[in-house]
């Protein structure tokens, strides 16, 4: 434990914090800018003497409870949360990653593209959100449940939607981006959901049997030239964009294939 970095830290979130970040009045006496003491105190359930000596460098290392309820009075996000057990002495809980979670600054993103195909996955590879644009051209990759609801289970179990969306030549780079992405998730989680997925396909795809076999790890094709089919378009290319957002909640990243030929006008884009 560092009591002089906990103490420092602690008092540089506390006159961070407003007193309209956490409900409370501000008043017309108050001296400081942030959140007294007594407020912090009294947000965490504990005496403001023991936390003012905490502040003080004073007094027993606080429990694993208290930085707990240190952290969610301040407003501390989990990065911040993090740093606070460390200066506490104490290992910093295991983060929960969600697969379904569309944060701010991505969906902030995808509204700026409502008017192009774009499309966010999670880690896992399942379709979170797609615009118009996407649906039109690339099918509704949302309307699926179960294992299915990953493009990796519907492209090793011969979903003909996915699929047929590349040249029959291009398909081997797929199954190994593919594979790969799944690798990365299930070496974070190997007894999440990404173990869920990949024991599933070993018992159901020699392909990818075959391919996970060889441990590929960091195979991409995000920045490379794609070439797609459409049974309208037919054949088209195009490098796509992407975002990733990586936060200690969820993984995302949105996909732009674009520029779409000029035929696509047809769809309503």
């Amino acid at each position: 434990m560092d009591r002089a970095l906990l103490a420092d830290f602690l008092r540089a979130r506390r006159e961070a914090l407003q007193p309209e970040d956490v409900g409370l009045p501000r008043g017309q006496r108050r001296r400081t800018g942030g959140l007294r003491r007594e407020e912090v105190a009294a947000l965490a359930g504990m005496s403001a003497d023991y936390y003012s000596r905490i502040e003080q460098q004073r007094g027993p290392a606080p429990s694993e409870r208290m930085l707990v309820a240190l952290a969610q009075a301040l407003r501390l996000d989990e990065s911040e949360r993090d740093h606070l057990f460390v200066l506490g002495g104490i290992p910093a809980p295991r983060r929960v990653l969600r697969d379904d979670y569309i944060g701010p600054t991505m969906l902030r993103i995808v509204a700026g593209l409502s008017d192009v195909p774009a499309i966010v996955l999670s880690r896992l590879g399942e379709a979170l959100l797609q615009t118009r644009p996407a649906v039109a051209l690339l099918g509704d990759y949302t309307q699926y449940s179960g294992l299915s609801r990953y493009l990796v289970y519907r492209w090793f179990t011969g979903d003909r939607q996915v699929r047929g969306l590349y040249p029959v030549e291009d398909h081997p780079i797929r199954g190994r981006v593919f594979a790969a992405e799944i690798r990365d998730a299930y070496t974070a989680d190997p007894t999440g959901r990404a173990g869920e997925i990949v024991a599933a396909l070993l018992e159901v795809s020699s392909e990818f049997a075959n391919i996970w076999r060889l441990h590929e790890v960091g195979v991409t094709h995000h920045h490379d030239l794609k070439r797609y089919l459409h049974p309208e378009l037919g054949n088209w290319s195009c490098t796509p964009r992407c975002c990733w957002i990586r936060s200690s909640i969820t993984r995302s990243w949105c996909s732009q294939p674009c520029p779409v030929p000029r035929a696509t006008a047809s769809f309503g884009f």
